[in-house]
Protein backbone atom coordinates (compact mmCIF):
# COMPACT_ATOMS: atom_id res chain seq x y z
CA UNK A 1 0.00 0.00 0.00
CA UNK A 2 1.45 3.50 -1.14
CA UNK A 3 2.15 5.95 1.74
CA UNK A 4 0.05 9.20 1.38
CA UNK A 5 2.08 12.24 0.92
CA UNK A 6 0.97 14.95 3.52
CA UNK A 7 -0.46 18.12 1.88
CA UNK A 8 2.31 20.68 2.75
CA UNK A 9 5.01 18.17 1.75
CA UNK A 10 3.18 17.83 -2.04
CA UNK A 11 3.14 21.93 -1.96
CA UNK A 12 6.66 21.98 -1.23
CA UNK A 13 7.71 19.20 -3.45
CA UNK A 14 5.65 20.93 -6.55
CA UNK A 15 7.50 24.38 -5.73
CA UNK A 16 10.87 22.70 -6.33
CA UNK A 17 9.76 20.87 -9.54
CA UNK A 18 8.69 24.04 -10.58
CA UNK A 19 11.82 25.87 -10.14
CA UNK A 20 13.70 22.96 -11.37
CA UNK A 21 12.01 23.07 -14.40
CA UNK A 22 12.46 26.97 -14.96
CA UNK A 23 15.88 27.13 -13.83
CA UNK A 24 16.16 23.99 -16.46
CA UNK A 25 14.45 26.37 -19.45
CA UNK A 26 16.78 29.80 -18.41
CA UNK A 27 20.04 26.77 -18.83
CA UNK A 28 18.45 25.32 -22.33
CA UNK A 29 18.00 29.62 -23.57
CA UNK A 30 20.80 29.97 -26.00
CA UNK A 31 22.76 32.89 -25.16
CA UNK A 32 22.74 35.35 -28.51
CA UNK A 33 26.06 34.46 -30.35
CA UNK A 34 28.16 36.96 -31.41
CA UNK A 35 27.95 38.05 -35.06
CA UNK A 36 30.89 38.41 -37.53
CA UNK A 37 30.04 40.14 -40.68
CA UNK A 38 33.22 40.40 -43.09
CA UNK A 39 32.54 42.09 -46.39
CA UNK A 40 35.04 42.20 -49.30
CA UNK A 41 34.93 45.14 -51.77
CA UNK A 42 34.34 44.45 -55.51
CA UNK A 43 34.86 41.14 -55.15
CA UNK A 44 33.43 38.91 -57.68
CA UNK A 45 31.78 35.56 -57.57
CA UNK A 46 34.53 33.61 -58.91
CA UNK A 47 37.53 35.38 -56.90
CA UNK A 48 37.52 32.56 -54.17
CA UNK A 49 38.57 29.17 -54.77
CA UNK A 50 35.60 27.54 -53.06
CA UNK A 51 33.59 29.58 -55.95
CA UNK A 52 36.31 27.91 -58.76
CA UNK A 53 39.30 30.72 -58.61
CA UNK A 54 41.78 28.69 -60.42
CA UNK A 55 44.97 31.04 -60.20
CA UNK A 56 45.52 31.49 -56.36
CA UNK A 57 44.21 29.98 -54.10
CA UNK A 58 41.95 30.92 -50.87
CA UNK A 59 42.17 28.37 -48.18
CA UNK A 60 40.77 30.44 -45.44
CA UNK A 61 37.54 30.94 -46.86
CA UNK A 62 37.52 27.49 -48.32
CA UNK A 63 37.80 26.10 -44.89
CA UNK A 64 34.89 28.28 -43.33
CA UNK A 65 33.12 26.58 -46.39
CA UNK A 66 33.82 23.27 -45.37
CA UNK A 67 32.92 23.66 -42.37
CA UNK A 68 29.66 25.76 -42.46
CA UNK A 69 26.98 26.89 -45.37
CA UNK A 70 28.28 28.14 -49.32
CA UNK A 71 25.34 29.90 -50.61
CA UNK A 72 25.21 30.09 -54.60
CA UNK A 73 22.77 32.44 -55.55
CA UNK A 74 23.21 35.04 -52.99
CA UNK A 75 23.14 38.81 -54.01
CA UNK A 76 24.66 42.29 -53.13
CA UNK A 77 22.41 45.44 -52.32
CA UNK A 78 23.17 46.42 -56.16
CA UNK A 79 26.02 46.89 -58.58
CA UNK A 80 28.20 49.76 -56.86
CA UNK A 81 29.22 50.43 -53.29
CA UNK A 82 27.14 53.14 -51.45
CA UNK A 83 24.45 52.20 -51.61
CA UNK A 84 24.95 47.90 -51.74
CA UNK A 85 25.87 48.40 -48.47
CA UNK A 86 22.82 50.32 -47.55
CA UNK A 87 20.49 48.07 -48.26
CA UNK A 88 22.76 45.77 -45.71
CA UNK A 89 22.66 48.48 -43.22
CA UNK A 90 18.67 49.08 -43.39
CA UNK A 91 16.79 46.15 -44.57
CA UNK A 92 15.81 47.91 -47.68
CA UNK A 93 16.31 47.12 -51.46
CA UNK A 94 17.42 49.97 -53.95
CA UNK A 95 13.49 51.02 -54.60
CA UNK A 96 13.18 52.08 -51.27
CA UNK A 97 16.55 52.93 -49.55
CA UNK A 98 17.59 56.69 -49.30
CA UNK A 99 20.84 55.69 -50.79
CA UNK A 100 20.37 54.45 -54.07
CA UNK A 101 23.54 55.68 -55.60
CA UNK A 102 27.36 56.17 -55.02
CA UNK A 103 28.13 59.89 -53.92
CA UNK A 104 28.48 62.65 -50.85
CA UNK A 105 25.09 61.35 -49.18
CA UNK A 106 24.68 60.14 -45.75
CA UNK A 107 22.22 58.01 -44.05
CA UNK A 108 19.81 59.42 -41.76
CA UNK A 109 18.42 59.64 -38.65
CA UNK A 110 15.62 57.99 -39.46
CA UNK A 111 17.06 55.02 -40.94
CA UNK A 112 17.61 52.24 -38.89
CA UNK A 113 20.57 50.05 -39.01
CA UNK A 114 21.90 46.43 -37.88
CA UNK A 115 23.82 47.91 -35.32
CA UNK A 116 20.70 49.76 -33.60
CA UNK A 117 19.11 46.95 -33.61
CA UNK A 118 21.40 44.86 -32.11
CA UNK A 119 22.58 47.30 -29.74
CA UNK A 120 19.43 47.82 -28.80
CA UNK A 121 19.48 43.67 -28.16
CA UNK A 122 22.68 44.15 -25.49
CA UNK A 123 25.27 44.05 -28.34
CA UNK A 124 28.42 46.05 -28.12
CA UNK A 125 28.86 47.12 -31.88
CA UNK A 126 32.17 47.97 -33.77
CA UNK A 127 32.63 49.19 -37.80
CA UNK A 128 35.84 48.24 -38.75
CA UNK A 129 37.40 49.35 -42.17
CA UNK A 130 35.70 50.90 -45.34
CA UNK A 131 32.00 52.81 -44.12
CA UNK A 132 31.09 55.05 -47.07
CA UNK A 133 28.05 55.98 -45.64
CA UNK A 134 28.40 58.81 -43.93
CA UNK A 135 31.72 61.57 -43.58
CA UNK A 136 32.81 63.67 -40.72
CA UNK A 137 29.69 65.82 -38.85
CA UNK A 138 26.77 64.35 -40.72
CA UNK A 139 24.12 62.32 -39.58
CA UNK A 140 25.76 58.95 -41.42
CA UNK A 141 28.77 58.73 -38.94
CA UNK A 142 28.69 55.61 -37.15
CA UNK A 143 28.39 56.39 -33.91
CA UNK A 144 25.02 57.91 -34.86
CA UNK A 145 23.80 54.87 -36.67
CA UNK A 146 24.45 52.66 -33.65
CA UNK A 147 28.54 51.60 -33.56
CA UNK A 148 29.94 51.60 -30.12
CA UNK A 149 32.99 51.50 -32.07
CA UNK A 150 34.37 52.78 -35.00
CA UNK A 151 37.87 52.70 -37.51
CA UNK A 152 38.50 53.36 -40.68
CA UNK A 153 37.43 55.19 -44.33
CA UNK A 154 34.25 57.67 -44.02
CA UNK A 155 34.52 58.59 -47.27
CA UNK A 156 34.69 55.73 -50.15
CA UNK A 157 36.90 57.82 -52.07
CA UNK A 158 39.31 58.05 -49.33
CA UNK A 159 38.99 54.25 -49.78
CA UNK A 160 40.39 54.15 -53.04
CA UNK A 161 43.86 53.90 -50.90
CA UNK A 162 45.71 50.93 -49.86
CA UNK A 163 47.91 53.50 -48.20
CA UNK A 164 46.99 56.29 -46.69
CA UNK A 165 48.36 59.10 -43.76
CA UNK A 166 44.75 58.93 -41.71
CA UNK A 167 41.67 57.35 -40.87
CA UNK A 168 39.08 57.95 -38.65
CA UNK A 169 38.44 56.58 -34.81
CA UNK A 170 35.75 57.32 -33.52
CA UNK A 171 34.84 60.58 -35.39
CA UNK A 172 38.19 61.89 -34.69
CA UNK A 173 41.33 61.67 -37.12
CA UNK A 174 44.23 59.14 -36.57
CA UNK A 175 47.97 59.35 -38.09
CA UNK A 176 49.00 56.61 -40.44
CA UNK A 177 51.88 55.87 -41.61
CA UNK A 178 51.90 56.40 -45.13
CA UNK A 179 54.57 54.28 -46.34
CA UNK A 180 54.31 51.53 -43.57
CA UNK A 181 50.52 51.00 -42.91
CA UNK A 182 48.52 48.48 -45.20
CA UNK A 183 45.24 49.37 -43.99
CA UNK A 184 43.90 46.16 -44.09
CA UNK A 185 45.98 45.09 -42.00
CA UNK A 186 45.55 47.24 -39.47
CA UNK A 187 41.45 46.19 -40.09
CA UNK A 188 42.52 42.82 -38.93
CA UNK A 189 44.73 44.53 -36.43
CA UNK A 190 41.38 46.51 -34.80
CA UNK A 191 38.99 43.50 -35.23
CA UNK A 192 41.24 41.44 -33.21
CA UNK A 193 41.51 43.91 -30.28
CA UNK A 194 37.33 44.39 -29.87
CA UNK A 195 36.84 40.92 -30.07
CA UNK A 196 39.45 40.51 -27.39
CA UNK A 197 38.07 43.72 -24.82
CA UNK A 198 37.10 42.28 -21.46
CA UNK A 199 33.09 42.69 -22.26
CA UNK A 200 30.43 40.06 -21.26
CA UNK A 201 28.20 41.77 -24.17
CA UNK A 202 27.87 39.44 -27.64
CA UNK A 203 29.32 41.44 -30.31
CA UNK A 204 28.85 42.54 -33.29
CA UNK A 205 31.59 43.11 -35.46
CA UNK A 206 31.48 45.02 -39.12
CA UNK A 207 34.68 44.25 -40.88
CA UNK A 208 35.20 45.81 -44.17
CA UNK A 209 38.23 45.38 -46.49
CA UNK A 210 39.21 46.90 -49.09
CA UNK A 211 40.01 44.14 -51.09
CA UNK A 212 39.97 44.11 -53.95
CA UNK A 213 39.28 47.31 -54.96
CA UNK A 214 41.60 49.30 -57.11
CA UNK A 215 44.00 50.85 -56.69
CA UNK A 216 46.19 47.72 -56.53
CA UNK A 217 48.13 47.53 -53.70
CA UNK A 218 49.72 45.05 -51.15
CA UNK A 219 52.75 44.81 -48.88
CA UNK A 220 56.12 42.99 -50.44
CA UNK A 221 55.82 40.44 -48.76
CA UNK A 222 52.60 39.16 -50.01
CA UNK A 223 53.83 40.36 -53.68
CA UNK A 224 56.95 38.13 -53.33
CA UNK A 225 54.66 35.32 -53.29
CA UNK A 226 52.61 35.14 -56.32
CA UNK A 227 55.19 38.02 -58.24
CA UNK A 228 55.87 36.17 -61.54
CA UNK A 229 53.24 33.52 -61.81
CA UNK A 230 51.57 35.63 -63.99
CA UNK A 231 51.88 37.58 -67.52
CA UNK A 232 51.23 40.99 -66.82
CA UNK A 233 49.54 44.07 -68.44
CA UNK A 234 51.12 47.13 -66.71
CA UNK A 235 48.98 49.80 -65.53
CA UNK A 236 49.85 53.32 -66.38
CA UNK A 237 48.32 56.60 -64.96
CA UNK A 238 51.31 59.41 -64.54
CA UNK A 239 48.82 62.02 -63.47
CA UNK A 240 47.55 60.39 -60.13
CA UNK A 241 51.49 59.29 -59.61
CA UNK A 242 52.87 62.76 -60.32
CA UNK A 243 50.56 64.20 -57.13
CA UNK A 244 52.30 64.31 -53.92
CA UNK A 245 52.54 61.99 -51.56
CA UNK A 246 51.59 63.44 -48.80
CA UNK A 247 48.35 65.08 -50.85
CA UNK A 248 44.82 64.55 -48.96
CA UNK A 249 43.57 60.97 -50.41
CA UNK A 250 40.83 63.09 -50.11
CA UNK A 251 41.19 65.81 -52.64
CA UNK A 252 39.37 65.23 -55.49
CA UNK A 253 40.66 62.02 -57.41
CA UNK A 254 42.70 62.25 -59.86
CA UNK A 255 42.27 57.83 -60.30
CA UNK A 256 44.23 55.11 -59.38
CA UNK A 257 47.91 55.26 -59.26
CA UNK A 258 50.37 53.17 -61.59
CA UNK A 259 50.60 49.20 -61.06
CA UNK A 260 53.40 47.60 -63.20
CA UNK A 261 52.27 43.92 -61.63
CA UNK A 262 48.49 44.35 -61.80
CA UNK A 263 48.04 40.47 -61.86
CA UNK A 264 49.95 40.00 -58.95
CA UNK A 265 48.65 42.77 -56.87
CA UNK A 266 45.23 41.54 -57.43
CA UNK A 267 46.12 37.59 -56.19
CA UNK A 268 47.95 39.33 -53.35
CA UNK A 269 45.55 41.53 -51.83
CA UNK A 270 42.82 38.87 -51.68
CA UNK A 271 45.05 35.74 -50.79
CA UNK A 272 45.99 38.06 -48.11
CA UNK A 273 42.90 38.90 -46.73
CA UNK A 274 42.07 35.53 -46.73
CA UNK A 275 45.14 35.00 -44.60
CA UNK A 276 43.74 37.49 -42.20
CA UNK A 277 40.39 35.96 -42.14
CA UNK A 278 41.96 32.58 -41.43
CA UNK A 279 44.06 34.84 -38.51
CA UNK A 280 40.19 35.58 -36.91
CA UNK A 281 38.93 32.45 -37.42
CA UNK A 282 42.11 30.85 -35.25
CA UNK A 283 41.17 33.66 -32.78
CA UNK A 284 37.68 32.66 -32.17
CA UNK A 285 38.97 29.06 -31.53
CA UNK A 286 41.58 30.23 -29.73
CA UNK A 287 39.25 31.93 -26.99
CA UNK A 288 36.40 29.31 -27.23
CA UNK A 289 33.75 30.67 -28.71
CA UNK A 290 33.64 29.82 -32.11
CA UNK A 291 30.84 27.74 -31.52
CA UNK A 292 28.78 31.18 -29.68
CA UNK A 293 30.33 33.01 -32.87
CA UNK A 294 28.73 33.43 -36.21
CA UNK A 295 31.41 34.77 -38.48
CA UNK A 296 29.86 35.61 -42.77
CA UNK A 297 31.76 36.57 -45.50
CA UNK A 298 29.80 38.27 -48.39
CA UNK A 299 31.18 40.87 -51.32
CA UNK A 300 29.24 44.59 -51.65
CA UNK A 301 28.97 43.60 -55.61
CA UNK A 302 30.59 42.30 -58.53
CA UNK A 303 34.40 42.36 -60.01
CA UNK A 304 35.79 45.94 -61.15
CA UNK A 305 38.19 46.35 -64.50
CA UNK A 306 39.66 49.85 -62.67
CA UNK A 307 42.99 50.80 -61.37
CA UNK A 308 44.65 47.43 -63.90
CA UNK A 309 41.62 45.22 -62.84
CA UNK A 310 41.53 42.18 -64.94
CA UNK A 311 38.01 40.02 -64.25
CA UNK A 312 38.66 37.82 -67.82
CA UNK A 313 41.92 37.09 -67.25
CA UNK A 314 41.15 36.04 -63.46
CA UNK A 315 37.31 34.68 -64.30
CA UNK A 316 36.33 37.20 -61.49
CA UNK A 317 32.63 36.41 -62.38
CA UNK A 318 32.99 32.68 -62.56
CA UNK A 319 30.52 31.40 -65.17
CA UNK A 320 28.40 34.85 -65.09
CA UNK A 321 27.58 37.53 -67.42
CA UNK A 322 28.42 41.07 -66.45
CA UNK A 323 30.87 43.06 -63.75
CA UNK A 324 30.68 45.51 -61.52
CA UNK A 325 28.29 48.60 -62.56
CA UNK A 326 26.04 46.05 -64.88
CA UNK A 327 23.02 44.35 -63.21
CA UNK A 328 23.50 40.99 -65.16
CA UNK A 329 24.25 38.62 -62.34
CA UNK A 330 27.82 38.82 -62.63
CA UNK A 331 27.58 42.72 -61.77
CA UNK A 332 25.51 41.22 -58.22
CA UNK A 333 25.87 37.84 -57.26
CA UNK A 334 28.64 37.72 -54.65
CA UNK A 335 29.66 34.63 -53.00
CA UNK A 336 27.85 34.38 -49.52
CA UNK A 337 30.25 31.77 -46.65
CA UNK A 338 28.57 31.23 -43.22
CA UNK A 339 30.25 29.55 -40.53
CA UNK A 340 28.99 28.48 -37.16
CA UNK A 341 30.30 25.73 -35.40
CA UNK A 342 27.34 22.98 -33.39
CA UNK A 343 24.50 25.35 -35.11
CA UNK A 344 25.13 25.45 -38.86
CA UNK A 345 25.46 22.07 -40.62
CA UNK A 346 29.00 21.47 -41.79
CA UNK A 347 30.00 21.01 -45.48
CA UNK A 348 26.42 22.05 -46.84
CA UNK A 349 25.94 24.11 -50.45
CA UNK A 350 22.44 25.67 -50.77
CA UNK A 351 21.27 27.44 -53.28
CA UNK A 352 18.42 29.36 -51.98
CA UNK A 353 18.20 33.32 -53.65
CA UNK A 354 18.63 35.59 -50.71
CA UNK A 355 20.44 39.70 -50.45
CA UNK A 356 21.81 42.17 -48.63
CA UNK A 357 19.03 43.15 -47.72
CA UNK A 358 17.92 40.29 -45.85
CA UNK A 359 20.59 40.54 -43.33
CA UNK A 360 18.69 42.39 -40.62
CA UNK A 361 15.89 40.73 -40.40
CA UNK A 362 18.16 37.55 -40.43
CA UNK A 363 20.91 38.34 -37.76
CA UNK A 364 17.43 40.44 -35.61
CA UNK A 365 16.18 37.24 -35.46
CA UNK A 366 19.32 35.27 -34.87
CA UNK A 367 19.92 37.61 -31.74
CA UNK A 368 16.42 37.37 -30.69
CA UNK A 369 16.20 41.57 -31.92
CA UNK A 370 12.98 43.19 -32.43
CA UNK A 371 12.93 43.59 -35.95
CA UNK A 372 11.65 47.18 -37.78
CA UNK A 373 8.59 47.15 -39.63
CA UNK A 374 7.90 47.97 -43.39
CA UNK A 375 11.38 46.26 -44.13
CA UNK A 376 12.00 44.54 -48.01
CA UNK A 377 14.28 41.88 -45.99
CA UNK A 378 13.17 38.15 -44.56
CA UNK A 379 14.79 36.66 -41.93
CA UNK A 380 16.97 33.84 -43.60
CA UNK A 381 17.96 32.16 -40.52
CA UNK A 382 16.39 28.94 -41.62
CA UNK A 383 18.64 29.00 -44.96
CA UNK A 384 21.48 29.27 -42.85
CA UNK A 385 20.23 26.43 -40.68
CA UNK A 386 19.85 23.79 -43.37
CA UNK A 387 15.85 23.76 -42.61
CA UNK A 388 12.86 24.63 -45.14
CA UNK A 389 13.03 28.13 -45.62
CA UNK A 390 10.57 30.89 -47.16
CA UNK A 391 11.71 32.17 -50.19
CA UNK A 392 10.88 35.77 -51.64
CA UNK A 393 8.56 36.05 -54.86
CA UNK A 394 10.59 38.70 -56.23
CA UNK A 395 14.25 40.34 -55.79
CA UNK A 396 14.76 43.99 -56.76
CA UNK A 397 17.74 46.36 -57.81
CA UNK A 398 17.72 49.37 -59.81
CA UNK A 399 21.05 51.27 -60.97
CA UNK A 400 21.07 55.32 -62.17
CA UNK A 401 24.91 55.51 -63.29
CA UNK A 402 23.73 54.89 -66.68
CA UNK A 403 20.18 56.98 -66.99
CA UNK A 404 18.27 54.33 -65.11
CA UNK A 405 18.11 50.42 -64.82
CA UNK A 406 16.12 47.72 -63.06
CA UNK A 407 16.28 44.29 -62.93
CA UNK A 408 13.74 41.44 -60.84
CA UNK A 409 14.61 37.81 -60.11
CA UNK A 410 11.51 35.76 -59.67
CA UNK A 411 12.32 32.51 -58.91
CA UNK A 412 14.29 31.04 -61.76
CA UNK A 413 13.42 33.90 -63.40
CA UNK A 414 15.50 36.96 -64.54
CA UNK A 415 14.82 40.20 -65.95
CA UNK A 416 16.59 43.20 -66.46
CA UNK A 417 15.21 47.00 -67.92
CA UNK A 418 18.12 48.59 -69.55
CA UNK A 419 16.60 51.78 -70.53
CA UNK A 420 13.16 53.58 -69.65
CA UNK A 421 10.11 52.24 -71.99
CA UNK A 422 12.66 49.61 -73.49
CA UNK A 423 11.51 45.77 -73.00
CA UNK A 424 12.60 43.23 -70.47
CA UNK A 425 15.16 40.91 -71.78
CA UNK A 426 14.44 37.43 -70.01
CA UNK A 427 16.63 34.93 -69.15
CA UNK A 428 15.74 31.34 -67.20
CA UNK A 429 18.67 31.37 -64.48
CA UNK A 430 18.00 27.13 -63.99
CA UNK A 431 19.01 26.74 -67.81
CA UNK A 432 20.80 29.63 -68.05
CA UNK A 433 22.77 31.11 -65.83
CA UNK A 434 25.04 33.40 -67.31
CA UNK A 435 22.12 34.69 -69.49
CA UNK A 436 23.17 34.46 -73.32
CA UNK A 437 19.69 33.66 -74.11
CA UNK A 438 16.80 36.32 -73.85
CA UNK A 439 13.32 34.06 -73.89
CA UNK A 440 11.12 37.30 -73.68
CA UNK A 441 9.43 36.05 -76.63
CA UNK A 442 8.56 32.88 -75.94
CA UNK A 443 7.52 33.88 -72.00
CA UNK A 444 5.01 36.71 -72.27
CA UNK A 445 2.77 35.46 -69.34
CA UNK A 446 6.13 35.57 -67.14
CA UNK A 447 7.04 38.98 -68.37
CA UNK A 448 3.56 40.67 -67.57
CA UNK A 449 3.92 39.06 -64.50
CA UNK A 450 6.95 40.65 -63.80
CA UNK A 451 5.89 43.82 -65.65
CA UNK A 452 3.30 44.40 -63.00
CA UNK A 453 5.49 43.76 -59.95
CA UNK A 454 7.97 46.71 -61.70
CA UNK A 455 4.71 49.07 -61.04
CA UNK A 456 4.80 48.66 -57.09
CA UNK A 457 8.06 48.08 -56.80
CA UNK A 458 9.92 51.45 -55.51
CA UNK A 459 9.06 54.27 -54.63
CA UNK A 460 9.68 57.56 -56.71
CA UNK A 461 12.57 59.98 -55.26
CA UNK A 462 13.53 63.12 -55.93
CA UNK A 463 17.06 62.82 -55.72
CA UNK A 464 16.60 59.25 -57.79
CA UNK A 465 13.88 59.68 -60.29
CA UNK A 466 13.16 57.51 -62.86
CA UNK A 467 15.66 59.09 -65.80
Amino acid sequence: MKRAIPGGALVLLAAVVVSQISVGSRQQKPSPPNVLLIQADDLGYGDLSAYGQARFATPSLDRLAREGIRFTDYYAGTTVCAPSRTTLMTGLHTGHAWIRGNGDIPLRTEDVTIAEVLRGAGYRTAVIGKWGLGSPGTTGMPDRQGFDYAFGFLDHRHAHRQYTDHLWRNGERAATDLERDYVNDLFTKETTEFIQRSDARPFFVYLNYTVPHAELRAPEDSMTAVRGRFSEKPFENPQADARPVGASPELPTLGYRSQPEPHAAFAAMITRMDRDIGRLADLLRSRGIERNTLMMFISDNGPHEEGGGDPVFFKSAGPLRGIKRDLYEGGIRVPMIASWPGTIPPARVSNHPWAHWDMLPTLADIAGAGTPSGLDGLSMARALHGTNQPAHEFLYWEFHERGFQQAVRMGQWKAIRLKKDVPLELYNLAADPGEQRDVAASNPKIVVRIEEYLKTARTESARWPIK
